[in-house]
């Protein structure tokens, strides 16, 4: 059985078929980059988005034939709003990095409530009051999941699973249901909300594709990542190394006891809910992990591409005191300062390129640590071994530098981006391909295991943080 999974990322629109052994095949993929019209301001085409997740879908589909079910995952967060009746966005979707409601998140949280810039519901509002300021109309919200289904079914249906709805900054802290009173304090309709659905389960046909096989799993890119990497069962994490770093970890039916975010840093999530049954998780944050390595590359010139970044850092054994703290867009968890900067510290006459470059490949190792160990004291419990994907899982020198931070093994994604595998297991759980999560734990087989070797010293790398944050004061006093 064949289950075709559409994954939408913040950089490319995703077609793939996943086949019931786990192996990707039909392999489509399409640049879709948002614009930035000025800084601190991210959109993109919801239109062009949607004619992308068919020609994409269709091609996988054309190469594969027959598929059973279908599988979404999506950039989490990214809002968008369209008129029920025509399909046509009323404006631009608003990225989840876009930062043009950071005020009204600030006046909300003097209100008393917690709300982050790359959450949904401030930009929900922002799009109403500039294109839609009475509220007339039958419109609809919808995260990219949601549209991605919209454009599926041909408008048919209009939902979104816990796991991006938990997201969005719209429900009360159990995810239980909508937040009507930040809803009425924003001027954003109910009626304009999706219905939510489980994660793994069939919600009804993807018309617009051959067969109109069934639509039957969803989720935000890191819960898909987390269920990929075969984390179904308590104290199983992944880590995520992309442009940024994303840390999950699986807690269990309980939900963490912490509201918005533990004392260490890390917040609550939905995993997934299947069967109506939800499965708690904890996310902790690095802001940028390969955006240091592109630094080293577009800004210093001193690697001609990314790869390049193993090779001379393997070509000294140590980084001899040179430090990195990769805070180049402040520090999240556990710290959570916007004022700090990237850091380089403990140069002398004798440093050289080599030294640099693994001193930041090892700032990100000890960043991934920073966020192992949030997590473990926010939810209570150990995480014994690192699972992680993304495009820094392929670099050789930062895995090793990653496992001799953490001082506990590293396995090694068979993909780098486990997203894809995640929705199929969802969506292959609710028509039959995987009897159950057991069968998902099973299915996990790491492309290769890393054992800690030599010990990074913790001690100075917090030495070091220090130096780095409330470099920036405004900025360090802010607080989401």
């Amino acid at each position: 059985m064949s289950i075709l999974v559409v994954d939408v990322g913040t950089s490319s629109v995703r077609s793939a078929v996943v086949r019931d052994d786990a192996t990707i095949a039909a392999d489509h993929r399409i640049a879709f980059l948002p614009d930035s019209p000025f800084p601190g301001l991210v959109e993109f085409d919801a239109s062009r988005l949607a004619e992308l997740v068919l020609e994409t879908a269709h091609a996988a589909i054309d190469e594969e034939g027959g598929i059973e079910a279908v599988g979404i995952a999506n950039q989490r967060a990214s809002t968008i709003v369209w008129d029920r009746a025509t399909g046509q966005p009323v404006g631009p979707a608003l990225g989840w990095q876009d930062l043009r409601t950071l005020l009204t998140c600030l006046t909300l949280g003097a209100e008393g409530h917690r709300v982050m810039p790359n959450q949904s519901l401030t930009k929900v509002a922002w799009l109403l009051d500039t294109f839609a300021p009475d509220r007339a109309g039958d419109l609809c919200f919808g995260t990219v999941d949601s549209w991605v289904i919209w454009t599926l079914t041909g408008g048919a249906l209009h939902v979104t699973d816990l796991t991006n709805a938990a997201i969005t900054g719209l429900m009360v802290a159990d995810a239980s249901g909508w937040h009507d009173g930040l809803c009425d304090r924003l001027g954003i309709p109910l009626a304009m909300l999706p219905s939510v659905v489980d994660s793994s389960g069939v919600v009804g046909p993807a018309t617009a594709l051959p067969g109109a096989p069934p639509i039957a799993g969803i989720a935000g890119d890191q819960q898909a990542s987390l269920i990929g990497q075969g984390c179904v069962r308590s104290g199983l994490a992944k880590i995520t190394f992309g442009t940024g770093g994303m840390l999950d970890l699986c807690v269990g039916p309980e939900r963490p006891s912490f509201a918005d975010r533990g004392g260490h840093g890390s917040f609550p999530i939905v995993a997934w809910r299947a069967g109506g049954v939800v499965t708690w998780g904890v996310e902790a944050i690095m802001l940028s992990a390969g955006t240091n390595i592109e630094w080293l590359r577009d800004d210093l010139g001193i690697l001609d591409d990314a790869a390049q970044s193993h090779t001379v850092a393997a070509s000294c054994n140590d980084a001899e005191g040179v430090m990195y703290v990769p805070a180049l867009l402040g520090l999240g968890t556990p710290y959570w300062d916007f004022g700090a900067r990237g850091t380089l510290l403990g140069l002398t006459r004798g440093s050289g390129r080599p030294h640099v470059v693994r001193a930041v490949l090892e700032g990100v190792a000890q960043r991934g640590v920073d966020l192992v160990e949030s997590a473990e004291a926010d939810a209570g419990v150990s995480i014994e071994s690192l699972r992680i994907d993304g495009g820094m899982s392929a670099n050789p020198t930062f895995v090793q530098a990653l496992a001799d931070a953490a001082q506990r093994p590293v396995e090694i994604a068979p993909v780098t981006e486990a997203t894809t595998l995640g929705a199929a297991f969802l969506a292959g759980l609710a028509v039959g391909t995987w009897a159950d999560l057991d069968d998902i734990a099973k299915a996990w087989r790491p492309r290769q295991r890393i054992e800690p070797g030599k010990v990074l010293d913790r001690d100075r790398w917090r030495e070091a943080v220090q130096r780095a944050q409330g470099w920036i004061p405004d900025l360090s006093a802010l607080d989401f």
